[in-house]
Protein backbone atom coordinates (compact mmCIF):
# COMPACT_ATOMS: atom_id res chain seq x y z
CA UNK A 1 0.00 0.00 0.00
CA UNK A 2 1.15 3.49 -0.42
CA UNK A 3 2.64 5.55 2.55
CA UNK A 4 -0.21 8.15 2.30
CA UNK A 5 -3.65 6.73 2.13
CA UNK A 6 -5.91 7.41 -0.54
CA UNK A 7 -9.53 8.63 -0.19
CA UNK A 8 -11.60 5.32 -1.40
CA UNK A 9 -14.99 5.38 -2.47
CA UNK A 10 -16.24 1.58 -3.37
CA UNK A 11 -20.06 2.23 -5.18
CA UNK A 12 -21.99 -0.82 -4.42
CA UNK A 13 -20.71 -1.74 -0.74
CA UNK A 14 -24.01 -3.25 -0.16
CA UNK A 15 -23.19 -5.84 -3.60
CA UNK A 16 -21.62 -9.29 -2.96
CA UNK A 17 -18.50 -7.92 -4.59
CA UNK A 18 -18.39 -4.41 -3.37
CA UNK A 19 -18.87 -5.62 0.19
CA UNK A 20 -16.02 -7.95 -0.13
CA UNK A 21 -13.88 -5.56 -1.68
CA UNK A 22 -14.97 -3.17 1.44
CA UNK A 23 -13.63 -6.27 3.55
CA UNK A 24 -10.48 -6.15 1.66
CA UNK A 25 -9.77 -3.07 2.15
CA UNK A 26 -9.93 -2.48 6.27
CA UNK A 27 -7.72 -5.75 6.53
CA UNK A 28 -5.40 -3.66 4.32
CA UNK A 29 -5.64 -1.06 6.88
CA UNK A 30 -7.66 1.59 4.54
CA UNK A 31 -9.69 3.76 7.11
CA UNK A 32 -10.58 6.75 4.65
CA UNK A 33 -13.42 4.55 2.68
CA UNK A 34 -16.19 6.87 1.25
CA UNK A 35 -19.80 4.36 0.43
CA UNK A 36 -23.36 4.77 0.34
CA UNK A 37 -26.46 2.87 -0.43
CA UNK A 38 -28.97 2.78 -3.13
CA UNK A 39 -31.18 5.28 -1.22
CA UNK A 40 -28.43 8.03 -0.57
CA UNK A 41 -26.92 7.82 -4.02
CA UNK A 42 -28.82 6.81 -6.97
CA UNK A 43 -25.63 6.00 -9.53
CA UNK A 44 -28.02 6.25 -12.50
CA UNK A 45 -29.33 9.72 -11.65
CA UNK A 46 -26.41 12.01 -12.88
CA UNK A 47 -27.14 15.23 -10.58
CA UNK A 48 -26.84 13.09 -7.46
CA UNK A 49 -23.65 11.80 -8.69
CA UNK A 50 -22.02 14.88 -9.75
CA UNK A 51 -22.92 16.69 -6.41
CA UNK A 52 -21.68 13.49 -4.64
CA UNK A 53 -17.92 13.61 -6.41
CA UNK A 54 -18.15 17.69 -5.91
CA UNK A 55 -18.13 17.34 -2.23
CA UNK A 56 -16.59 13.86 -1.57
CA UNK A 57 -13.91 13.97 -4.27
CA UNK A 58 -12.30 10.56 -3.68
CA UNK A 59 -9.06 9.90 -5.04
CA UNK A 60 -9.51 6.07 -5.79
CA UNK A 61 -13.31 4.52 -7.11
CA UNK A 62 -14.21 0.88 -7.77
CA UNK A 63 -17.57 0.78 -9.43
CA UNK A 64 -18.96 -2.52 -8.33
CA UNK A 65 -22.30 -1.35 -8.42
CA UNK A 66 -24.41 -2.42 -11.11
CA UNK A 67 -27.83 -4.17 -11.94
CA UNK A 68 -27.54 -7.97 -11.91
CA UNK A 69 -29.25 -10.91 -12.04
CA UNK A 70 -29.10 -14.97 -13.59
CA UNK A 71 -30.31 -15.92 -16.81
CA UNK A 72 -33.86 -15.31 -16.42
CA UNK A 73 -34.13 -11.82 -15.04
CA UNK A 74 -31.43 -10.64 -17.97
CA UNK A 75 -33.55 -12.64 -20.40
CA UNK A 76 -36.56 -10.98 -19.36
CA UNK A 77 -35.77 -7.67 -18.40
CA UNK A 78 -33.09 -6.61 -21.28
CA UNK A 79 -33.95 -2.66 -21.58
CA UNK A 80 -33.54 -2.48 -17.23
CA UNK A 81 -30.01 -3.94 -16.91
CA UNK A 82 -28.70 -2.32 -20.48
CA UNK A 83 -30.23 1.26 -19.05
CA UNK A 84 -29.42 0.82 -15.95
CA UNK A 85 -26.07 -0.04 -16.47
CA UNK A 86 -24.96 2.39 -19.01
CA UNK A 87 -26.41 4.92 -16.57
CA UNK A 88 -24.67 4.32 -14.02
CA UNK A 89 -21.14 3.36 -15.79
CA UNK A 90 -21.24 6.76 -17.09
CA UNK A 91 -22.25 9.15 -14.31
CA UNK A 92 -20.03 7.91 -12.23
CA UNK A 93 -16.44 7.20 -14.57
CA UNK A 94 -17.66 10.57 -16.22
CA UNK A 95 -17.66 12.55 -12.44
CA UNK A 96 -15.08 10.95 -11.17
CA UNK A 97 -12.14 12.14 -13.98
CA UNK A 98 -13.70 15.60 -13.59
CA UNK A 99 -13.73 15.92 -9.80
CA UNK A 100 -10.44 15.01 -9.72
CA UNK A 101 -10.04 10.78 -8.52
CA UNK A 102 -6.29 9.42 -9.68
CA UNK A 103 -7.48 6.00 -10.03
CA UNK A 104 -10.22 4.20 -11.18
CA UNK A 105 -11.45 0.33 -11.12
CA UNK A 106 -14.63 -0.61 -12.97
CA UNK A 107 -16.10 -4.19 -12.26
CA UNK A 108 -16.83 -5.95 -15.86
CA UNK A 109 -18.31 -9.62 -15.85
CA UNK A 110 -16.92 -12.41 -17.98
CA UNK A 111 -20.09 -12.60 -20.57
CA UNK A 112 -18.61 -9.90 -22.16
CA UNK A 113 -16.79 -12.70 -24.09
CA UNK A 114 -18.16 -14.01 -27.10
CA UNK A 115 -20.12 -16.97 -26.50
CA UNK A 116 -18.00 -19.25 -28.78
CA UNK A 117 -14.89 -17.81 -27.38
CA UNK A 118 -11.68 -20.09 -27.59
CA UNK A 119 -10.78 -21.57 -24.07
CA UNK A 120 -9.08 -20.41 -21.54
CA UNK A 121 -10.78 -16.56 -22.80
CA UNK A 122 -7.92 -14.30 -22.85
CA UNK A 123 -8.24 -10.34 -22.49
CA UNK A 124 -8.30 -10.46 -26.33
CA UNK A 125 -11.26 -11.97 -27.11
CA UNK A 126 -13.50 -9.35 -26.40
CA UNK A 127 -16.03 -8.19 -29.47
CA UNK A 128 -14.17 -11.01 -32.31
CA UNK A 129 -17.70 -12.89 -31.97
CA UNK A 130 -21.52 -13.03 -30.80
CA UNK A 131 -22.65 -12.97 -27.46
CA UNK A 132 -24.55 -15.60 -25.35
CA UNK A 133 -27.78 -14.41 -26.50
CA UNK A 134 -29.85 -14.59 -22.85
CA UNK A 135 -27.30 -11.89 -21.81
CA UNK A 136 -26.17 -9.89 -24.55
CA UNK A 137 -28.00 -6.44 -23.36
CA UNK A 138 -26.26 -6.59 -19.79
CA UNK A 139 -22.72 -7.80 -21.90
CA UNK A 140 -23.32 -4.72 -23.62
CA UNK A 141 -23.60 -2.37 -21.25
CA UNK A 142 -19.86 -4.02 -19.33
CA UNK A 143 -18.46 -3.69 -22.63
CA UNK A 144 -19.62 0.12 -23.13
CA UNK A 145 -18.29 0.71 -19.30
CA UNK A 146 -15.11 -1.10 -20.38
CA UNK A 147 -14.87 0.90 -23.26
CA UNK A 148 -15.58 4.13 -21.51
CA UNK A 149 -12.30 3.23 -18.92
CA UNK A 150 -10.34 3.19 -22.44
CA UNK A 151 -11.62 5.99 -23.89
CA UNK A 152 -10.90 8.20 -20.89
CA UNK A 153 -7.38 7.23 -20.62
CA UNK A 154 -6.37 7.72 -24.00
CA UNK A 155 -8.40 11.20 -24.45
CA UNK A 156 -7.93 12.86 -20.72
CA UNK A 157 -5.08 10.45 -19.30
CA UNK A 158 -7.49 9.04 -16.12
CA UNK A 159 -5.85 6.13 -14.90
CA UNK A 160 -8.97 3.89 -15.11
CA UNK A 161 -9.22 -0.15 -15.94
CA UNK A 162 -11.51 -2.78 -15.90
CA UNK A 163 -10.99 -6.16 -14.09
CA UNK A 164 -12.79 -9.18 -15.65
CA UNK A 165 -13.92 -11.49 -12.99
CA UNK A 166 -15.37 -15.28 -13.31
CA UNK A 167 -18.43 -16.07 -11.63
CA UNK A 168 -18.74 -14.74 -8.42
CA UNK A 169 -20.21 -16.72 -5.47
CA UNK A 170 -20.15 -16.66 -1.96
CA UNK A 171 -20.73 -14.04 1.38
CA UNK A 172 -23.59 -11.73 0.14
CA UNK A 173 -24.51 -13.08 -2.58
CA UNK A 174 -28.51 -12.91 -3.82
CA UNK A 175 -30.35 -15.80 -3.25
CA UNK A 176 -34.00 -14.08 -4.64
CA UNK A 177 -35.56 -17.38 -6.48
CA UNK A 178 -35.51 -15.36 -9.80
CA UNK A 179 -32.49 -13.44 -9.97
CA UNK A 180 -30.28 -15.59 -8.87
CA UNK A 181 -26.79 -16.26 -10.55
CA UNK A 182 -26.21 -20.43 -10.55
CA UNK A 183 -24.29 -21.26 -7.24
CA UNK A 184 -26.84 -18.81 -5.06
CA UNK A 185 -30.15 -20.32 -6.93
CA UNK A 186 -29.13 -24.21 -6.62
CA UNK A 187 -28.16 -23.57 -2.81
CA UNK A 188 -31.32 -21.96 -2.05
CA UNK A 189 -33.22 -24.94 -4.13
CA UNK A 190 -31.34 -27.58 -1.86
CA UNK A 191 -32.00 -25.78 0.73
CA UNK A 192 -35.73 -25.61 0.40
CA UNK A 193 -35.63 -29.04 -0.99
CA UNK A 194 -34.06 -30.62 2.71
CA UNK A 195 -36.53 -28.72 4.50
CA UNK A 196 -39.30 -29.37 2.75
CA UNK A 197 -38.37 -33.25 2.44
CA UNK A 198 -38.45 -33.48 -1.61
CA UNK A 199 -36.76 -36.47 -3.06
CA UNK A 200 -35.87 -34.79 -5.74
CA UNK A 201 -34.73 -31.38 -7.44
CA UNK A 202 -34.94 -30.73 -11.46
CA UNK A 203 -32.34 -28.56 -12.57
CA UNK A 204 -32.62 -26.42 -15.80
CA UNK A 205 -30.79 -27.18 -18.92
CA UNK A 206 -28.09 -30.63 -19.39
CA UNK A 207 -25.59 -30.10 -16.52
CA UNK A 208 -23.10 -30.25 -18.84
CA UNK A 209 -21.72 -26.70 -19.42
CA UNK A 210 -18.02 -25.72 -17.44
CA UNK A 211 -18.18 -22.73 -15.17
CA UNK A 212 -15.38 -21.31 -13.38
CA UNK A 213 -16.09 -19.97 -9.84
CA UNK A 214 -13.94 -17.38 -7.86
CA UNK A 215 -14.99 -17.13 -4.09
CA UNK A 216 -16.26 -13.20 -2.67
CA UNK A 217 -13.25 -12.57 -0.92
CA UNK A 218 -10.59 -13.55 -3.26
CA UNK A 219 -12.33 -10.93 -6.22
CA UNK A 220 -12.65 -8.35 -3.35
CA UNK A 221 -8.55 -8.83 -2.64
CA UNK A 222 -7.91 -8.87 -6.09
CA UNK A 223 -9.41 -5.93 -6.47
CA UNK A 224 -7.62 -3.72 -3.85
CA UNK A 225 -4.12 -5.60 -5.00
CA UNK A 226 -4.81 -4.61 -8.61
CA UNK A 227 -5.90 -0.87 -7.41
CA UNK A 228 -2.62 -0.70 -5.48
CA UNK A 229 -0.30 -2.71 -8.42
CA UNK A 230 -1.69 -2.36 -12.09
CA UNK A 231 -0.89 0.42 -13.87
CA UNK A 232 -1.46 -0.81 -17.51
CA UNK A 233 -4.80 0.06 -18.11
CA UNK A 234 -7.33 -1.78 -20.45
CA UNK A 235 -8.91 -4.77 -19.08
CA UNK A 236 -7.56 -7.73 -16.72
CA UNK A 237 -8.87 -11.04 -16.03
CA UNK A 238 -9.35 -12.33 -12.11
CA UNK A 239 -10.31 -15.93 -11.66
CA UNK A 240 -9.79 -18.73 -10.06
CA UNK A 241 -8.53 -20.97 -12.51
CA UNK A 242 -10.95 -23.90 -11.02
CA UNK A 243 -13.47 -25.37 -13.72
CA UNK A 244 -16.74 -27.37 -13.05
CA UNK A 245 -19.88 -28.37 -14.71
CA UNK A 246 -22.87 -27.14 -13.47
CA UNK A 247 -23.24 -31.00 -12.86
CA UNK A 248 -20.51 -30.90 -10.31
CA UNK A 249 -21.19 -27.70 -8.91
CA UNK A 250 -24.95 -29.06 -7.96
CA UNK A 251 -23.39 -32.11 -6.74
CA UNK A 252 -20.84 -30.12 -4.62
CA UNK A 253 -23.84 -27.97 -3.20
CA UNK A 254 -25.85 -30.78 -2.04
CA UNK A 255 -23.08 -32.11 -0.21
CA UNK A 256 -22.54 -28.76 1.68
CA UNK A 257 -26.46 -28.42 2.13
CA UNK A 258 -26.54 -31.93 3.46
CA UNK A 259 -29.74 -32.72 0.83
CA UNK A 260 -30.20 -36.62 0.22
CA UNK A 261 -32.84 -36.44 -2.90
CA UNK A 262 -31.48 -37.37 -6.21
CA UNK A 263 -30.69 -34.60 -8.92
CA UNK A 264 -32.59 -34.32 -11.72
CA UNK A 265 -32.05 -32.14 -15.15
CA UNK A 266 -34.59 -30.83 -17.72
CA UNK A 267 -33.10 -29.79 -21.45
CA UNK A 268 -35.90 -28.10 -22.74
CA UNK A 269 -34.09 -25.55 -20.17
CA UNK A 270 -31.11 -23.24 -21.57
CA UNK A 271 -28.05 -24.00 -21.08
CA UNK A 272 -26.66 -20.49 -22.11
CA UNK A 273 -22.68 -20.91 -22.90
CA UNK A 274 -21.37 -23.93 -23.23
CA UNK A 275 -18.05 -23.37 -21.44
CA UNK A 276 -16.39 -20.41 -19.92
CA UNK A 277 -13.34 -20.34 -18.38
CA UNK A 278 -10.62 -17.52 -18.25
CA UNK A 279 -6.96 -17.20 -19.34
CA UNK A 280 -5.72 -16.00 -15.66
CA UNK A 281 -2.33 -15.61 -16.79
CA UNK A 282 -1.39 -11.82 -16.27
CA UNK A 283 -2.76 -11.52 -12.74
CA UNK A 284 -1.08 -14.93 -11.65
CA UNK A 285 2.31 -13.45 -13.03
CA UNK A 286 1.87 -10.18 -10.94
CA UNK A 287 2.06 -12.41 -8.11
CA UNK A 288 -1.81 -13.02 -7.32
CA UNK A 289 -3.46 -16.16 -6.53
CA UNK A 290 -6.94 -17.12 -5.15
CA UNK A 291 -6.83 -18.45 -1.58
CA UNK A 292 -9.96 -20.56 -1.27
CA UNK A 293 -11.09 -23.63 -3.19
CA UNK A 294 -14.65 -24.41 -4.35
CA UNK A 295 -16.01 -26.49 -2.16
CA UNK A 296 -14.87 -24.87 1.50
CA UNK A 297 -15.77 -21.39 -0.81
CA UNK A 298 -19.60 -22.74 -0.76
CA UNK A 299 -19.34 -24.27 2.94
CA UNK A 300 -18.85 -20.46 3.54
CA UNK A 301 -21.66 -19.64 1.47
CA UNK A 302 -23.63 -21.90 3.57
CA UNK A 303 -23.05 -20.45 6.70
CA UNK A 304 -23.85 -16.91 5.96
CA UNK A 305 -27.06 -17.87 4.03
CA UNK A 306 -28.17 -19.92 7.25
CA UNK A 307 -27.51 -16.80 9.26
CA UNK A 308 -28.75 -14.40 7.20
CA UNK A 309 -31.10 -15.36 4.91
CA UNK A 310 -32.90 -18.49 6.24
CA UNK A 311 -35.74 -17.82 9.02
CA UNK A 312 -35.46 -19.34 12.40
CA UNK A 313 -37.29 -23.03 10.74
CA UNK A 314 -34.44 -23.25 7.93
CA UNK A 315 -36.66 -22.09 5.48
CA UNK A 316 -35.88 -18.95 2.57
CA UNK A 317 -37.89 -15.21 2.76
Amino acid sequence: MMDEQPKLFIAGHRGMVGGATERAARNRGYSDIVTRTRSELPLDDKASVDQFFAEQRPDWVILAAAKVGGIVANDEQPADFIRENILIATNVIDAAWRNGATRLLFLGSSCIYPREAEQPISETSLLTGPLEPTNSAYAVAKIAGKEMCDAYRKQHGFDAFTVMPSNVYGIGDNFHPDHSHVAAGLMRRLHAAKVEGYEEVAIWGTGRPLREFIFSEDIGDACLFLMENYREGGMINAGSGEEVSIAELAAMIRDVVGYEGRLTFDPSKPDGTPRKIMDNSRIKAMGWEPSTQLREGLAHMYDWFLEHIADAKGQTA
